[in-house]
């Protein structure tokens, strides 16, 4: 009798629980002061982090820095510029990892001139560099996202994009079209689980801004009501935040993080 209880009792046991399936994160242009911190959040939500790169020294001296501080990038070669190299990037990850859950477009460069200097290379390269970016591989990883009813799309815009700059007619276009996107695409996915959000920093401490002058760094700060440069790390807590399940009502969005210095 006594065995047949336990009989009983072990039969009834709830099954175990399956293991939660690991979320695959691609970051555009990773290895930046931005992309690294956001990485590194990713990495600590558990997910599986992949981000790009077209200089392979770089890359992987950045990512063996990232494994002295415990985390496990992968790196993938892409010219995120060229869409043909974004297709082949996404087919080795999905074959090789499997679908792209969160998608963060973060690679853009800058080729600062006053309009009436700028020539036609320096036009074009920030834009497809920048905004046809982000055509490119969300094309690509679109499809899937669709046929699963789950995704995560966020742009990393710039403040640039919604008050410009003075000899960035180039780069203020390319940040402020990544908006438009977002607003367009988000109303198509919505009702398929995906979001599309952008985020607009500001002067963030990063290695590129720190190598400023210190006058000339001294006098952006005096226009940030906060009285400071932005942190990696708080652009990294708005992708936890977005790529959050909790977050599914957030979407077409723009989060200026900015320290106050435009108000739109």
């Amino acid at each position: 009798m006594t065995v047949a209880l336990k009989k009983i009792a072990n039969d009834t046991q709830a099954p175990p629980k399956a293991e939660p399936v690991r979320k695959i994160a691609l970051v555009t242009g990773g290895t930046g002061g931005i992309g690294s911190a956001i990485c590194k959040k990713l990495c600590d939500m558990g997910c599986l982090v992949i981000t790009t790169y077209r200089n392979e020294e770089k890359a992987k001296a950045w990512q063996e820095e990232m494994r002295q501080m415990g985390y496990e990038p992968i790196v993938k070669a892409c010219d995120v510029s060229d869409f043909a190299s974004c297709q082949s990037m996404v087919s080795l990850i999905e074959q090789d990892y499997g679908p792209i859950n969160i998608l963060v477009n973060n690679a853009g460069i800058t080729k600062d001139s006053t309009f009436k200097k700028m020539n036609v290379q320096q036009w074009r390269d920030v834009m497809t560099c920048n905004l046809d970016s982000v055509f490119n591989v969300t094309r690509c990883v679109i499809e899937s996202m669709l046929d699963r009813g789950y995704g995560r799309v966020i742009n990393i815009s710039s403040i640039n994009a919604q008050k410009g700059q003075f000899g960035q007619t180039n780069y203020s276009a390319a940040k402020a079209g990544m908006h438009g996107f977002t607003k367009a695409l988000a109303q198509e996915v919505a009702r398929k689980g995906i979001t599309v959000n952008t985020i607009s920093p500001g002067y963030i401490a990063t290695d590129m801004v720190m190598a400023v002058p210190e006058d000339v760094r001294n006098n952006i700060i005096a226009q940030i009501p906060v009285g400071r440069l932005g942190k990696p790390e708080e652009i990294a807590h708005i992708i936890e935040f977005l790529v959050s399940d909790s977050s599914g009502f957030i979407t077409g969005s723009n989060i200026a993080a900015n320290g106050g210095q435009h108000m739109d």
